[in-house]
């Protein structure tokens, strides 16, 4: 077996963790996405890149939970070689977040799959993550 292997786990665990820590220290209260991220998978990416503009200025500790995972993402793909458009986007322009649609649906198919199967890994550790650190909550296996 060569050193080589096609399995990476490109340390998911450790940044849903981070994320995790990140978001409580911002508001406790916004962990409680990391569950509505885990189900926003199912609808594609576009969907999921474009809950953090929802979110902005209404919410923005949600918002900034959002867009990190996001971003960790966009940098976890880059590393197993498939580049995931990540504009800096205005939630005022609308041609801007058409552009970046666009350019998430036009992803080829085979990039869609794996980087949607990695961002269910992803969150399904944040879920995890955010189980173990939630406050106010009894951590006790009893």
């Amino acid at each position: 077996m060569s050193s080589k292997s096609g399995w990476q786990s490109y340390e998911l665990d450790r940044i849903a963790q981070g994320l995790v820590l990140d978001a409580r220290e911002r508001d406790a209260k916004s962990l409680n996405q990391s569950y509505k991220m885990r189900m926003a998978v199912s609808y594609g990416l576009e969907r999921f890149w474009g809950e953090h503009l929802r979110l902005n200025g209404k919410e923005q500790d949600k918002a900034d939970f959002w867009k990190a995972t996001w971003d960790e993402l966009v940098e976890v793909m880059k590393k197993a070689g498939v580049k995931i458009p990540n504009a800096r986007v205005s939630i005022d322009d609308v041609g801007q977040i058409k552009a970046m649609s666009k350019q998430l649906w036009e992803l080829n198919v085979a990039d869609q799959r794996v980087t949607l199967a990695v961002l269910t890994q992803l969150c399904d550790c944040i879920v995890w993550w955010t189980q173990r650190y939630k406050v106010g909550r009894d951590n006790d296996d009893n």
